[in-house]
């Protein structure tokens, strides 16, 4: 059964919105639909046709369950509105809970609205692009930086100085070498099937390497947030991975990993993340938003002040943090 289905234009250049109602030939459609067999959302890029009120898909991605998504995680029923006062679309979506119905109950309330996105479409016109409102930074507080932190097979890193319970975090890794890649099976069509297959802990090639969120300080809990890199015949394949099934000591929960594919460039040896911890949200944004996973995790030790971040790279090849900046972040004022 389709859900909250939405359909709307996006322009073919620049990341300025369109309202609803705009048709022309500097602009595609986009038809999207949340299926509830799934609890995913799809999505299709397109063209118009109002004399004929038909909506035709370009044929440049999966028209069914493999095709483009918002979000590779925990995000459903989702909308579009026009913001005029800025010029730009913004998405909204929600977040249901992973934990039990009895805690539920406990807390009262179930089901979160994840943060605002901006959404326009990528230069390449195969995808959407999305990226957090620029009214977030608003909440920002105390920042620490990283610079050119080497990170070998193994290694991990705390990021200090933040709250790492809450904290909006931007990091790029580098890498001299793509050589140590391992062999990409073309049979790995599921990306969330290869992310439970070759987790944080599985020693790779390139990778995994990324961020180790809401870890408590022995690491009997975190949730990571992170890039494997393979070699196909003719590109390399970059997986993004955000993975909970080591988020919690707890149990009966949901604790999945979820996972997308990300159309990256490679050629400058560079690869960028930003991730969102709010207590129990992990919200994370590959290559400037072109694939994005959104986590609900619940854990008993990393909480709070006793909430660690780290850095960390368990393949062969190394990795450096090239610069990583993170801000502890204040609770918003709902007015």
């Amino acid at each position: 059964m389709w859900e909250c289905p939405d359909f709307f234009p996006v322009s073919l250049k620049g990341k300025k919105g369109l309202d609803t109602g705009v048709i022309g030939k500097n602009v595609k459609h986009v038809l999207k639909n949340s299926l509830d067999l799934t609890r995913f959302e799809y999505y299709t890029l397109g063209t118009y046709f109002p004399n004929m009120n038909k909506y035709v898909p370009d044929n440049t991605s999966e028209d069914g369950w493999g095709s483009l998504r918002y979000d590779y995680g925990n995000f459903y029923a989702s909308k579009t509105f026009f913001d005029p006062s800025k010029n730009r679309r913004i998405l909204w979506g929600w977040a249901n809970e992973s934990d039990s119905k009895d805690d539920d109950i406990k807390k009262g309330w179930a089901g979160i609205q994840a943060i605002p996105r901006t959404l326009w479409l990528d230069p390449s016109r195969r995808q959407l692009v999305q990226w957090p409102v620029e009214e977030l930074k608003s909440l920002r507080g105390k920042e620490v930086k990283m610079n050119n932190q080497k990170l070998k097979k193994g290694n991990y890193v705390e990021v200090k100085g933040v709250n790492a319970a809450q904290a909006d975090v931007e990091v790029t890794f580098s890498f001299t070498s793509l050589d140590k890649a391992e062999p990409f099976n073309p049979s790995w069509v599921n990306a969330q099937d290869l992310c439970a297959q070759k987790g944080s802990k599985l020693q790779g090639g390139v990778g995994p390497f990324g961020l180790l969120t809401l870890a408590s300080q022995d690491l009997e809990e975190f949730t990571p947030v992170f890039f494997r890199i393979f070699k196909a015949p003719n590109k390399h394949v970059v997986l993004m991975c955000s993975d909970a099934s080591s988020s919690s000591i707890k149990s009966n929960l949901y604790m999945t990993s979820f996972a997308g594919f990300l159309d990256a460039d490679l050629s400058k040896g560079k690869i960028s993340l930003k991730s969102l911890i709010d207590h129990s949200v992990v919200e994370s944004f590959g290559e400037g938003g072109k694939t994005n996973i959104l986590a609900r995790v619940y854990p008993a030790l990393a909480v709070g002040n006793a909430a660690h971040l780290f850095v960390f790279n368990n393949g062969t090849e190394p990795i450096a943090v090239k610069n990583l900046r993170a801000w502890s972040m204040k609770a918003a004022n709902i007015e």
